[in-house]
């Protein structure tokens, strides 16, 4: 039998080295891959026809308060300072990125609107099939059907930008992004697509 400790190391070491090793490389690979998914979903939204879904800024907490009330922003989760910053990075990322957004939509949520003014995108339209239901989940499939309705009635040559919850992005898409975090997209067909690429909040 070979005897390792010839070569500095004991058995056990040699493992943890050859350990550490792997997970080097599958750090490093992981992160090439996030890196082109990335640079794919920046490629798409320049060239128009294509649908970027956001996950509103940081907003502290989870869902809303037992007195939530649509049009009473103290009543709802809002936009920490960081989440602020964060909405208003990512306004920076997409000019940086040469997009041309042609239209920004939002829930009626006021993080969601606060999120999609702070971008400085464009003109921020409200959209009540964008909405959370995070409190109602059985109001999400013919919600959902209206959002799909919506965008096979609102075909772009554009980029569109959409502004919503965990919940509607999750049923849209199948990603439970992180706040801030944008999944990129063109519609394929009835209530199908094509998902292009991720863009993670800003660090």
């Amino acid at each position: 039998m070979m005897d390792r400790s010839r070569f500095g190391l004991p058995a056990a070491g040699i493992r943890v080295f050859i350990a550490a090793w792997v997970v080097a490389v599958i750090a490093a690979v992981s992160g090439t891959a996030r890196a082109e998914n990335e640079a794919a979903a920046w490629e798409a939204l320049r060239q128009g026809g294509h649908i970027a879904i956001m996950r509103h800024a940081l907003a502290p907490g989870t869902g809303d308060p037992a007195r939530f009330a649509l049009e009473d922003c103290t009543t709802q989760r809002n936009l920490s300072a960081e989440g602020r910053a964060q909405a208003e990075a990512i306004g920076d990322a997409f000019r940086a990125n040469g997009v041309n957004v042609d239209g920004v939509y939002s829930s009626q949520w006021c993080r969601c609107l606060d999120t999609a003014s702070l971008l400085g995108l464009g003109e921020v339209n409200e959209l009540p099939s964008l909405n959370s239901f995070f409190r109602n989940p059985e109001r999400g499939d013919a919600q959902m059907d209206k959002l799909w309705e919506w965008l096979a009635d609102n075909p772009s040559e554009g980029t569109k930008v959409l502004v919503t919850h965990q919940v509607v992005v999750t049923a849209v898409t199948g990603v439970w992004p992180r706040s801030g975090e944008t999944i990129v997209f063109r519609v394929t067909g009835d209530q199908t697509l094509e998902q292009i690429g991720r863009i993670p909040p800003p660090r």
